[in-house]
C-alpha cells in the first residue's frame, strides 16, 4: 500500500456523502494539530474521496496544502460505495468498555480532553424531567456518590481509599 501526497485543492469530496460530519471537524482538526495527520484518505484514482471527508474538512480549515492518500485501483463502483458506508457504520456498533477507558483517560493528565469530544456538559438541564416517586425507577446496578465531589457512579466503579495509609 503506497501512500502518495495529493494536493488538497485537487481532492473531490463525494456529493451524495450520507454521513453529516461537521460536529466532528474541530475535534479532529485539534487532534491533526496535536499530533499530525496520521490517518490517510483513501481516494479514487480520479481523487475523489471514499474516506476521510472529516479529516479533509478538518486539513481545509487548518490550511494544510497537501494531504496524505491512499489511491484505489481495484474497488468496483458498487464496491466504493458499500465500503465507504461501512466504514462510516462500522463505529456505530463500537462500544467503550467504559472500566478501560477511566484508565486510560486517568493517565492522560495533562491535555484538555474537551477539545476531543470527551466530558462534554452539553446537557440542557431545561429538557430533563423532574424525577418523583411516579417516574423513579431502581437502577439495575448498586450505585455510590462520592462524598468529596458527589458524583454519581456505578459501585464497581468507586475504590476505597484509606485516610491514613499507615493503619
Amino acid at each position: 500500500m503506497k501512500i502518495t501526497y495529493i494536493d488538497i485543492k485537487d481532492l473531490k469530496p463525494y456529493k451524495n456523502n450520507p454521513r453529516n460530519n461537521e460536529t466532528a471537524v474541530g475535534m479532529i482538526e485539534n487532534s491533526i494539530k496535536d499530533f499530525g495527520f496520521l490517518v490517510p484518505l483513501v481516494i479514487t484514482k480520479d481523487l475523489e474521496i471514499i474516506c476521510g471527508h472529516t479529516r479533509y474538512e478538518a486539513s481545509k480549515k487548518l490550511n494544510l496544502k497537501q494531504l496524505p492518500c491512499i489511491i484505489d485501483e481495484e474497488l468496483t463502483p458498487e464496491q466504493i460505495k458499500l465500503f465507504r458506508i461501512i466504514d462510516n457504520k462500522s463505529s456505530e456498533y463500537a462500544e467503550w468498555e467504559t472500566k478501560l477507558l477511566y484508565e486510560e483517560l486517568e493517565e492522560i493528565l495533562n491535555i484538555d480532553m474537551e477539545k476531543y469530544g470527551f466530558f462534554q456538559q452539553d446537557i440542557d438541564w431545561d429538557e430533563i424531567e423532574d424525577l418523583d416517586i411516579d417516574n423513579y425507577e431502581e437502577p439495575q446496578h448498586k450505585m455510590h456518590e462520592c462524598p468529596y465531589c458527589h458524583h454519581i457512579d456505578r459501585d464497581i466503579h468507586f475504590k476505597k481509599v484509606k485516610q491514613n495509609p499507615g493503619e
